[in-house]
């Protein structure tokens, strides 16, 4: 989805946890932010994003025929998952960026590529590699 006024750039994992732990602490709520809160209210948020896809049937990429208000209550649901995630890692002292990235190149390991001469796709190991040396 598009804003109107507002630069299109990347926003770091970093940045967000930054800004929802002033976002918490400025409204006094720290109090409320145990591990087990936040993931219950992850939990609800992930149960509100199912809602959206549970009567759709199979749904392609992109979205098609999904109208502009489905599409955004679709962001604002995944944007709610994504927040109570980045403070749950917060809270718990995790850096879920680098946790992730090393979590990808774990199921690299774990599930190698297995090369095909059939298959036209290419080898993604190299991007792997320069994520692991970022």
């Amino acid at each position: 989805m598009e804003y109107p006024g507002r630069a299109t750039r990347d926003v770091s994992l970093h940045e967000l946890s930054k800004r929802l732990a002033e976002f918490s602490q400025v409204r006094g709520w720290d109090q409320y932010h145990s591990p087990r809160n936040l993931l219950l209210a992850l939990v609800g948020e992930v149960g509100e994003l199912s809602e959206i896809f549970q009567w759709k049937g199979e749904v392609g990429k992109g979205l098609p025929n999904w109208s502009s208000a489905d599409k955004e209550h679709l962001e604002e649901e995944l944007s709610d998952v994504l927040l109570y995630l980045v403070r749950l890692a917060d809270v718990c002292g995790l850096d879920l960026g680098q946790a992730a990235l090393a979590k990808i190149i774990k199921n690299a390991q774990k599930y190698p590529l297995v090369t095909n001469h059939n298959d036209h796709h290419h080898n993604p190991e190299p991007k792997l590699e320069k994520l692991n040396s970022e």
